[in-house]
């Protein structure tokens, strides 16, 4: 029987690949042989990236060697060692080595080449970069992705697979608003119940106009039904009808959400409807119309080694549109765009920054891709200050904190979800110079992933303070090994990089896990890197307590200055100073926070 596909599990985590990659950057170079095998899965226990948090890898190792993965010092390569014998592997740490390998392979990020040593690809040192950016790097690798492929032995040409998923993702949806719009149907890309069925099980580039039709025959049944629970029975007898052949249908969901949050990763694809739909990004539609134009979907025929130097080219493939001709349509047409936008956004009384266009036909080729990345940055920058203007409004406000509260509820991402928020949470605030967040966005400008492990999730800057904003969904002793260390980190990078003005770090989650709250207890009231650090811990609960302040003042026609907002965490951060022990420092915020915004509402009267 044929299987539905997916997004190999191999890149679901991008920065998880990427930190393989560091660990094997000091091996660049020698021969991949029994010993280097095992020297980078060492270094990958080293560095916490294999085994730690995976109960199944610690259980039969001792409590002193389980301690040392917990806890939040950095192992010795000899500790490592320790642990990986501890292991006891049937075929040694050479063969985990070469399994942890795998996937940077697959990607095309690294390679053993024709004198067997390892070498990291111009895509894999691209990843390296400081601010590599995902989701160019997902775009480049998934127009090159193909099923069947040499790496992998699931998908195979006389089952019927012959296709590149993304590119006939980009062609199934065209055809689909191609149809609709010859029968004066409204044009909107496929719904998640569409994509979650016909994205998968769209095995063959052939297949694609039968699919777009098949799509819209279920939409036409799907649309003459109203009740609910008739709706959900009509789709389980079309699958079990039309697609009984695929063996794992039962995972289409789960595989489609996948597919469709990393294809939007590459921002080829954007929401409408409320996040129910998904079509193309029309903000593209010049480089779509030419993929289209010149890739029809179908796999190519490649050796393995053919194939890992084609994935692994960062110059590959080359793009139909960087050319000059095409380049200054982009760019004029991206410009004509922003320029409506403004006018938009002064028609709403929004005070907008400035940019300087430019005559494109003074521009070569590269100038060009410079300027069409400018002009999307400020588009991005445009966004941002609706947000915020946006934010401002009451309802709003209410918005957010329901959203906050019911969060668990949510169909979307909740770790993305809750970074998302709390951007919009910290707009709602009203004075702040910038509010910065560091996830990567679509040129509809809604986070398409998390911040990159090396930033903080947010940064903020005020006139009297700056500040950081960290987020996790995490509650158990896994928010400890996530995000302690790295949250103090974050922040005195931060302050290094900005130390004109005190620096704070807000943490919010759903909960506080002790271990978590002991970590920043610790660098509040002692030191992390010799200087004590100023880190404010609050549920999402107690955010919204803080948001409801806000509506109160905004209800009266008043504003909160931003340094009402540094008493607060002032506040919180002194408690410290009274509080024998952590758990009692945590325990009184919540007092705080209701005290602060007694305080704050009858300053305002």
């Amino acid at each position: 029987m044929k299987k539905i596909w997916s997004i190999s599990t191999t890149v679901r985590n991008p920065e998880r690949i990427r930190n393989f990659l560091v660990a094997l950057k000091p091996l660049d170079g020698e021969v991949w042989n029994h010993d280097t095998q095992r020297r980078f899965q060492i270094l990958l226990i080293q560095h916490k990236l294999y085994g730690a948090g995976n109960k199944q890898f610690t259980n039969n190792l001792s409590r002193e060697h389980r301690e040392l993965l917990e806890n939040s010092e950095t192992l010795t390569y000899e500790q490592a060692e320790e642990i990986l014998n501890a292991r006891n592997y049937v075929g040694a740490g050479d063969m985990r080595g070469r399994q942890s390998f795998n996937p940077i392979k697959k990607m095309g990020l690294a390679k053993i080449d024709d004198q067997g040593r390892i070498r990291i690809t111009s895509f894999g040192e691209y990843l390296l970069e400081e601010d590599a950016d995902l989701g160019e790097m997902f775009f480049k690798s998934f127009l090159k992705w193909q099923l069947p492929n040499p790496l992998s032995r699931d998908f195979k040409v006389e089952d019927g697979y012959d296709i590149k998923p993304f590119i006939a993702t980009l062609h199934l949806i065209n055809e689909v608003n191609k149809i609709c719009h010859e029968r004066g149907l409204t044009e909107k890309g496929l719904s998640q119940v569409e994509f979650d069925i016909f994205i998968p099980t769209l095995i063959s580039y052939q297949n694609i106009q039968a699919q777009a039709r098949k799509v819209l025959e279920f939409r036409t049944g799907l649309e003459r039904l109203a009740n609910e629970r008739e709706k959900q029975a009509y789709i389980h007898s079309y699958v079990s009808e039309n697609f009984e052949d695929f063996e794992n249908m039962e995972h289409a969901r789960d595989y489609g959400d996948n597919i469709r949050r990393y294809f939007r990763m590459t921002r080829y694809f954007h929401l409408r409807g409320n996040g129910y739909y998904i079509d193309l990004e029309p903000r593209r539609s010049i480089e779509i119309q030419k993929i289209l134009e010149t890739d029809n979907g179908s796999s190519q025929d490649f050796t393995a080694e053919e194939y890992i130097d084609y994935i692994s080219d960062i110059n590959l493939p080359i793009l139909p549109w960087e050319t000059q001709t095409e380049l200054v349509r982009i760019s004029n047409y991206t410009a004509d765009d922003i320029r409506q936008y403004q006018n938009q956004l002064r028609e709403q009384r929004i005070q907008i920054p400035n940019f300087e266009f430019k005559n494109t036909d003074r521009l070569s080729v590269e100038q060009l891709k410079v300027y069409v990345g400018e002009l999307r940055d400020y588009r991005r920058t445009l966004q941002e200050t609706e947000d915020h203007f946006v934010s401002q409004n009451v309802d709003k406000v209410r918005e957010y904190i329901d959203r906050l509260r019911n969060i668990r509820q949510s169909k979307e991402k909740k770790s993305i979800e809750l970074e998302h928020l709390a951007i919009l949470a910290l707009n709602a605030i009203n004075d702040a110079l910038a509010i910065k967040p560091n996830y990567p966005v679509g040129d509809d400008n809604q986070p398409t992933f998390t911040a990159p492990a090396n930033k903080p999730d947010i940064e903020c800057f005020y006139d009297a303070f700056n500040g950081v904003c960290e987020v996790t969904m995490l509650t158990n002793r896994a928010q400890w090994m996530q995000e302690g260390q790295p949250v103090m980190r974050h922040l005195r990078d931060f302050e290094d990089a900005n130390n004109s003005k005190d620096t704070y770090c807000l943490f919010v989650a759903p909960t506080l896990h002790r271990d978590t709250v002991n970590t920043f207890w610790t660098a509040v009231k002692y030191e992390y890197e010799g200087r004590r650090q100023k880190i404010v811990p609050l549920t999402i609960n107690e955010l919204t307590k803080l948001l409801e302040a806000i509506i109160a003042i905004k209800d009266r026609g008043q504003r909160l200055d931003h340094r009402q907002l540094m008493n607060l965490y002032d506040s919180i951060i002194n408690l410290t100073s009274t509080a024998p022990s952590s758990d009692i420092w945590t325990s009184q915020i919540p007092g705080v926070v209701e005290q602060w915004s007694r305080e704050i509402l009858s300053a305002q009267v």
